[in-house]
């Protein structure tokens, strides 16, 4: 049997990770500024994480929802002491999809109607509704369309207002940054407003988290930025460290019954675990201002390059818009200088390191992004 072949794949073999750094099968070093698109957190084998992990292991790794499981109320409580949304309520899933799915549904189940507003260039998720509310037409399958999605420009307020007029709005789903779309940045006032078109029609704000959020940008959620509560936030990626586990967090105003969501192997005795010790170690070692700090100081220094034509992001959640003949600088900083970066096209780098990454490492990345920008300047010229 052979690989269901969907996945353009750099022909290196990573087979062992500390911190930021991970290494091949040769033994060649690589600094990893991705973090396999924005899932390491607190850095490659933690021993905190490691420890956690082996020790629940030898407790029992999973039984069904059909019981109590204790760590599933801890991972609430400690996730609402680290992003302050302690009033909230937590439904574990094993993905960001599977929370954006969730997402939809129970805003639909709360106030009874069904058209969602989405944006260009969104990215939410591969399954059902989800990849229906993803501006990507190439990976909506037929059985996938619905009328039910509506895209609206990025941050435009008037067309945002006019489809409220219009429509019986169900929700509004948006990333704080867009990741896959560019790291594009939606403005305080966009958020502002979307949260008072909900509140004004009864619709359910969901603030897709999954890449922006979980301390990435500074603040827990990135939407925190605008001063504003959304009703329902989906997480996964930074969650678990590479573990699988997502979640939604859902307002006391939204109210649960049985069978209305559910789950086999969200919330499982390893996944909580796995999320518990993420937390503990973004508390522990405040990661969240060190993302900020670092984050800051990356994105300061990248505007300083006369050849990059805008650099976006907040935090470790970085894009770099590059001009086209610069096309080969993301392969050049793998394969000239062993460094890990994402991409979003047509010509963003994109960058999404662990929580924890070290202005040494930062600097790494610069001295290195120097020499490619300047070989490529002889090269163009």
């Amino acid at each position: 049997m052979k690989l269901f072949d969907v996945y353009p794949i750099n022909p290196i073999e990573i087979v062992k990770g500390v911190g930021s750094l991970v290494y091949d099968n040769q033994g060649t070093e690589y600094l990893d500024l991705y973090g396999g698109h924005a899932v390491i957190s607190i850095g490659h084998t933690n021993s905190h994480y490691v420890k956690r992990l082996e020790d629940q292991l030898h407790q029992i790794g999973f039984y069904s929802n059909s019981v109590e499981i204790p760590l599933q109320k801890q991972l609430a409580e400690k996730l609402g002491q680290v992003s302050g949304k302690t009033d909230y309520q937590l439904f574990l899933c094993n993905s960001g999809a599977e929370a954006n799915e969730n997402a939809l549904k129970l805003a639909s189940f709360y106030n009874g109607k069904k058209k969602v507003i989405a944006f260009r260039k969104s990215f939410h998720g591969r399954t059902s509704l989800a990849v229906a509310a993803t501006d990507n037409p190439k990976i909506v399958a037929p059985v996938n369309e619905t009328d039910n999605v509506m895209f609206l420009p990025w941050c435009d307020e008037a067309a945002l207002e006019q489809a409220f007029v219009q429509n019986e709005i169900s929700s509004v789903i948006i990333e704080g940054i867009q990741g896959v779309g560019g790291i594009q940045v939606a403005t305080m006032s966009f958020l502002q407003k979307i949260r008072s078109l909900c509140d004004a029609h009864n619709a359910v704000f969901i603030a897709d988290s999954v890449q922006c959020g979980y301390g990435r940008t500074g603040k827990f959620f990135s939407h925190d930025f605008a001063g504003i509560n959304a009703d329902i936030y989906s997480m996964a990626k930074g969650m678990g460290n590479g573990f699988p586990i997502g979640g939604i967090i859902i307002s006391p105003k939204i109210q649960p019954a049985y069978g209305m969501l559910g789950t086999t192997f969200g919330g499982n005795h390893l996944a909580c675990a796995a999320g518990m010790a993420v937390l503990e170690v973004m508390e522990r070692d405040q990661l969240m201002q060190n993302a900020a700090e670092v984050g800051g100081y990356l994105i300061d220094e990248l505007k300083k390059f006369d050849q990059v034509k805008e650099v976006r992001g907040r935090g470790l959640m970085i894009g770099i818009e590059l001009p086209e003949e610069l096309a080969s600088v993301r392969k050049d900083l793998l394969y000239k200088h062993h460094i890990f970066t994402g991409e979003a096209k047509p010509n963003v780098v994109r960058l999404l390191p662990a929580l924890n990454l070290t202005k040494a490492h930062a600097d790494r990345f610069l001295e290195a992004f120097s020499q490619v920008l300047q070989s490529s300047k002889v090269t163009v010229a």
